[in-house]
This record gives C-alpha cells, structure tokens and sequence, in this order.
C-alpha cells in the first residue's frame, strides 16, 4: 500500500496536469506518430535526394560517393528523360480528368437520387473493386485488351478494334484502378451539399445545366480536388501497370525501376521528379480548401 499511493498520486497529479494543458496532451499524443513521420518517411526522401548526387563506377556498377551534379544534368539535358516526364504528368493528368468525368455522375446518382437505404450498399459496391489484389485487376485488364480478348469482341460487329498493349490501355486501366478514389470524396461533398441550395436555384428559375455550373461544381470544388490527389498521384508513380498492358510505353516509374540494380543515383535523380511534381500539385491544390477535405 505505500508503494501504490505515491504513484497513484503521480498519476492523478500528470492526468491533471495533462488535463489543463491541451497542447501539451496533444503533443504527447502526435510524438510517436511524428518520430515515425521524420524518421521514416522524411528521412528515406533525405537519403534518397543526398544519393541522387552520388555517381557510379561505369566498370562494376558499384555506387561511388562522390558529390556530382552529373545525374540531375543529364536528367534536363537529355531528351529521353524529358519525355518520359512529360509524358507520365501528362497520363497522370489525363486519368485525373477522365476519373473526374466518370466518377459525378456516380456519386450524384448514388448521393442524391438513390434511395437513402441503398445509399450505403452503393457506397460498399464502389469500394468492392478496392478490395481485390492490384496485379489480379492489371491482369483481367491484360486479358480484356489482349489480341482477340473480351474488348475486341465486342467492338468487332461495329468494325472497330480495341486499342491494345500502349499509352491508351495504360490510361484506361489506370482509370479503373484508381476511380472510387474519385468517386467517394466527391459522394461524401455531394451528401453534404445543402438541399435548400437546389431549391433555391430552382425557384429563382435556374435551369439543370445552370444549377450544375453555378451551385453544385463550385460547392464540391475541394472534393473533386481533394480526389485527384489520390488518382494524380497514384497515376504518376505506378509501374506496374505500364509493365503489364503498357506494351512499348515508357513512364518514369518504369525507368526508375530499369535503373535501380543498374545505375541507383540515376534512379535517385529521377525519383526526384515524381516528388517535386507531386509536391507542387499538392501547393496548387492547397488553395481550393481540398487538403482539408481529405
């Protein structure tokens, strides 16, 4: 019994301490997630920005740690490597854009027009394809796009062909890999547009097309926003898809991956662009109000 009083008061004197003091409790709430935040994800960025200077050994491949700006030349110099980063924010751009067209309609079926007890199973069928593995779904897409497959056959009676292995099949199953991304920020900013909103529109004489324009794109801007961080960014660094129904279609994804056992500062360099665009789009988007939607 004396043992547990003294620290029995000492629990009671640090919850009331704790108690009237909110940002030290925070503090000590966020420490262990942020310790993690700085040492391992800021940290593997520092390390992999610091050994895009690095050089290799063109005999043995080996890494050599000597600071040169030789890596980061050669990615603004050389035409290749421009291209391909075009290229990859411009796929990126692309799905965001095609993933935003799909994806309102869906969630405005599903968030203002469905009946409220089938909203929630709508919600659980958009989130069903997420729970699939990721290479099962490039695959079934490599499938449905192949020479013959599903896509072929069913634009062969109206003399069409299917696009194949390329830069069209890596935007198309990029899309449907990363649409309820889209799909569920922007339900969640259609379910809590105010009705009487659309009712006012309405008795003011606005028609569909200008209720849409003037009321409901403007007021689900940051969720649309706050979408295309996930498809913009998810878009941007996947390899894996390219690999799989890319065909010759490079991404820089791809090149980092060709130049990791090959040429690992290289790869670093070329890392750093993926992380430099994202970081921009991320402050671009900031100003919609859309990082406070996620």
């Amino acid at each position: 019994m004396t043992q547990t009083a003294p620290a029995a008061g000492f629990v009671r004197r640090l919850a009331g301490t704790l108690h009237r003091r909110s940002r030290l409790q925070l503090s000590l709430l966020l420490s262990a997630p942020l310790a993690w935040l700085v040492l391992a994800y800021l940290g593997s960025l520092t390390a992999l920005f610091m050994s895009a200077f690095w050089t290799t050994d063109s005999f043995t491949s080996n890494v050599v740690k000597v600071w040169s700006t030789d890596n980061f030349t050669a990615l603004l110099t050389t035409d290749v490597y421009r291209q391909v980063a075009l290229r990859s924010v411009g796929v990126a751009l692309a799905v965001t854009a095609i993933c935003v067209v799909i994806a309102f309609p869906i969630a405005f079926y599903t968030a203002r027009i469905a009946r409220p007890r089938w909203r929630p199973l709508l919600v659980v069928a958009i989130l069903t394809p997420l729970w699939a593995s990721y290479l099962v779904k490039a695959y079934a897409w490599r499938l449905i796009l192949a020479e013959g497959g599903l896509l072929e056959w069913a634009l062969g009676p109206f003399g069409l062909d299917g696009p194949g292995y390329g830069l069209t099949a890596t935007i198309m199953v990029l899309t449907y890999l990363w649409l309820p991304y889209m799909i569920l920020p922007i339900h969640a900013g259609l379910e809590q547009l105010p009705a009487s909103l659309l009712d006012a529109s309405s008795d003011l004489g606005a028609r569909t097309g200008r209720t849409l324009t003037s009321v409901v794109l403007p007021m689900i801007l940051p969720s649309v926003a706050a979408g295309s961080v996930f498809t913009f960014s998810l878009s941007l660094g996947d390899y894996i898809a390219v690999q799989i129904v890319g065909g010759k279609t490079q991404l820089i994804g791809n090149l980092i991956y060709s130049n990791i056992t090959l040429d690992l500062p290289l790869a670093a360099a070329l890392g750093t662009v993926p992380v430099v665009v994202i970081v921009l789009y991320l402050l671009a988007v900031r100003r919609t109000g859309a990082l406070s939607s996620l």
